[in-house]
């Protein structure tokens, strides 16, 4: 249950809200509250924010639509963009200069680690700092390991001798979750960095094979040998049901039929729900063993702050970083609920009981390294079925075909980028707008006279957001699946239709969407077939988008949900209309 926050801050969302259809465009020069597109896990550090710092005030504008970092950088390209800006990934260093302010000269960048740093120097200034790190390496059932007299394996033969001896006793070594192709692909580039992939050789050949001019053919053979050890002394098992990570943690480790989790995962408890405790080793290899890290979220301060007329902004901005950046800020963000999470600083100190206790020596030392995802977020998903699939003995899937493929991939994604777009938005949206473009959507997909779709950036007293509704703007730019995403709503599966007469579909256009009962509802959207205005004494069967109406409402108007994909029904639209404009493509 997320912290309850400030009400300081709570007195702010009802301002931002008159204020913002999405991020801040509070006036230049305007001494007001920060806005701060919101992302979790941030409430304890607003409570303490709040405590050392009261007159700093931070308007949360709360996107909560199906591509969080999609989003993100739709709004970095565009420019619109908050006084303060989080996202998950650095995807446009370049773009990151233009529009972050550079807080190499600032004194709370002193705390941070140089290795830190150096992750995210652009040309030697400091644009986007890690708020936390997730840490990533070989989990296993500690409790078990201690039972059976096993010891931690340090070195590849060690770890080969145990899984023959877990075998024996008729355990499963390793179990590898196999529903996200992703995670295959991430153990793979895992074992990878165990070797070639960490070296000066291994960056440069990573930089050209997203470049087009490298390939993996010639380089990747040993890394896939490495694989096959795994697979061959079953640290690589597949579950048969492709179940969730949540299911395979229950059923194999804490049910006790496997070891280890050579997955990277994250955990929300250091106990399994049988009581054992876990433990977390590095990604064992034949040249070196290492831990994998990545940042939970990234942020900067919007280089307009640092324009004249803006002096009391940035002041309090900074004050923020500071804050955010101190030992209580950082410990913030580290509590028993997120057990693999280490702060960025150079002081961060880790309790030896802790399943993370070795990764501070490990980020000093050199023994730690990023995940890969940046550059390869196209690919990724179809690398890891390939991986998958030569993992399993399936359609014929061998190293070498793995490999092909991988080249495959690649070489089509960087020849063919621009077919991945379909649509040409050519103009910015409001809000409004936009939910109204995603009521177009809906209602001709599924047969509809009308839709009403709720939009806002409100965030709630209990930090909900509005995922049954639009909470990203569409601006002007090339739209492809992903950009498509951001103005999707976060839920995502159904949607219902509900007869109204013209007199009530009014009366709910101007009620909104009360989604907690707070008196403060989200305003519809609405979208009408062929134009024009609902009428009193007609009947019309209206479109919502999956939980985006009330119980109440529900039931008083015949509520009949069915199956369906708004994100596919989205996507499909857009690519009939190829082009969309704001008050354009009407619905006939």
């Amino acid at each position: 249950m997320p912290r309850k926050l400030p009400q300081r801050l709570l007195a702010f969302f009802m301002i931002l809200a008159l204020l913002l259809s999405a991020c801040a465009d509070a006036p230049e020069g305007r001494d007001g509250g920060l806005s701060w597109v919101t992302w979790g896990g941030y409430d304890a550090f607003w409570e303490l924010l709040g405590e050392e710092e009261p007159d700093i005030e931070i308007g949360p504008v709360g996107y909560a639509g199906a591509n969080y970092t999609g989003y993100s950088w739709a709004q970095m390209r565009s420019g619109d963009l908050p006084d303060l800006f989080s996202t998950s990934q650095i995807l446009d260093k370049e773009l990151t200069k233009e529009r972050m302010l550079d807080l190499s000269g600032y004194d709370f960048i002193n705390g941070l680690s140089t290795s830190v740093l150096d992750q995210v120097s652009i040309d030697g200034g400091i644009y986007l700092l890690p708020v936390s790190n997730a840490m990533y390496g070989i989990l296993y059932n500690k409790t078990l390991m201690e039972e059976k007299g096993w010891e931690v394996p340090q070195t590849f033969e060690e770890l080969e001798a145990l899984c023959a001896d877990i075998r024996a006793q008729g355990l499963i070594p390793g179990i590898l979750g196999t529903q996200l192709t992703g995670n295959v692909f991430s153990a793979v580039f895992n074992l990878a960095k165990t070797g070639w992939l960490t070296t000066p050789e291994g960056v440069n050949w990573e930089r050209a094979f997203l470049s087009g001019d490298a390939t993996a053919a010639g380089m990747w053979e040993g890394t896939l040998e490495l694989v096959q050890k795994y697979v061959d002394m079953g640290m690589f098992a597949t579950d048969p049901g492709d179940r969730s990570n949540t299911d395979l943690i229950e059923d194999y480790l804490a049910g006790r039929k496997a070891v280890f989790l050579t997955m990277a995962a994250t955990m929300d408890s250091q106990t399994l729900s049988n009581g054992d405790q876990l433990g977390m080793m590095p990604y064992i290899g034949l040249e070196k063993n290492v831990y994998m890290y990545n940042p939970t979220s990234y942020i900067g301060i919007n280089r307009e702050l640092g324009e004249p007329g803006n002096e009391k902004k940035l002041e309090k901005a900074l004050r923020v970083f500071s804050r955010l950046y101190s030992p209580e800020g950082q410990a913030s963000f580290v509590t028993e609920a997120t057990p693999c999470v280490m702060d960025v600083l150079n002081s961060t100190q880790v309790g030896e009981g802790s399943m993370i206790a070795d990764l501070p020596r490990a980020m000093r030392e050199g023994e730690a390294f990023r995940m890969t995802y940046a550059g390869w977020e196209n690919v990724l998903s179809d690398m890891g079925q390939a991986f998958k699939e030569w993992i399993r003995g399936e359609n014929g899937m061998d190293a070498a075909g793995a490999i092909a493929r991988m080249d495959e991939l690649q070489g089509t994604y960087l020849h063919n980028r621009e077919a991945s777009y379909f649509c040409q938005s050519t103009g910015d949206f409001t809000l409004e707008e936009t939910a109204e473009l995603v009521g177009k959507a809906l209602g001709s997909s599924v047969g509809a006279d009308a839709a009403l779709i709720p939009y806002g950036t409100q965030v709630k007293e209990d930090g909900a957001k509005l995922r049954e509704g639009v909470s990203g703007k569409l601006y002007q730019d090339a739209v492809n699946a992903e950009v498509s995403n951001t103005i999707a709503p976060g839920l995502d599966g159904q949607y219902a239709l509900l007869t109204l007469d013209g007199a009530s579909l009014k009366a709910l256009l101007s009620q909104g969407f009360d989604k907690t009962g707070d008196g403060e509802p989200y305003p519809y959207a609405l979208a009408m077939k062929g134009g024009g205005e609902p009428e009193d004494g007609q009947s019309y069967q209206v479109a919502f988008l999956q939980d985006s109406y009330t119980e109440d409402v529900g039931q008083a108007h015949n509520a009949q949900v069915h199956e369906g994909s708004i994100r596919a029904f989205l996507r499909e639209w857009l690519t009939e209309q190829k082009t969309v404009s704001p008050g354009g493509n009407p619905w006939e």
